[in-house]
C-alpha cells in the first residue's frame, strides 16, 4: 500500500469543492478581499470564511488583515505535492499500459505463426 500523506488528503479535499476551486481561480489572477470572493460566489460571508479556512489549512491560501479588510492570496507552490503524486501515478499507469501493449503484441505474433 502507498505511503499515506495527510497533507495530500487536505489538498484533494480543498480542491473537491467547486466553490473553493472558483475562489482559487479568482485568486490565481491576484490577491482579492474576502468580500469580492463572497460576491463572486453569491454565498454569505460566514460560508466563504469556512471555505477559506479549508483552503488555508491545505496551504493553498494565505490571508492578511489590513484594517477592516481581509485579503487573500493564492499559494501555488502548495500544489506541488499533488503534482508530484499525479506524476508518479502517470508513470505507474504508463508502465502498466506499456506492459499490456507488449503482451498483446506478443499474443498477436504467436497467433500469426
Amino acid at each position: 500500500m502507498a505511503k499515506h500523506d495527510p497533507h495530500l488528503d487536505l489538498l484533494f479535499h480543498a480542491l473537491s469543492d467547486p466553490t473553493r476551486r472558483m475562489m482559487l481561480s479568482r485568486l490565481a489572477k491576484g490577491p482579492a478581499p474576502v468580500t469580492e470572493l463572497a460576491g463572486l460566489s453569491g454565498f454569505k460571508l460566514p460560508t466563504i470564511l469556512r471555505h477559506l479556512s479549508v483552503l488555508q489549512e491545505a496551504g493553498l491560501v494565505e490571508t492578511q488583515k489590513d484594517g477592516r479588510v481581509r485579503s487573500c492570496a493564492f499559494q501555488p507552490k502548495a500544489l506541488q505535492p499533488m503534482t508530484d503524486w499525479l506524476e508518479d501515478q502517470r508513470k505507474v499507469w504508463e508502465a502498466r499500459l506499456d506492459r499490456l501493449d507488449d503482451y498483446v503484441m506478443n499474443l498477436m505474433k504467436e497467433r500469426d505463426k
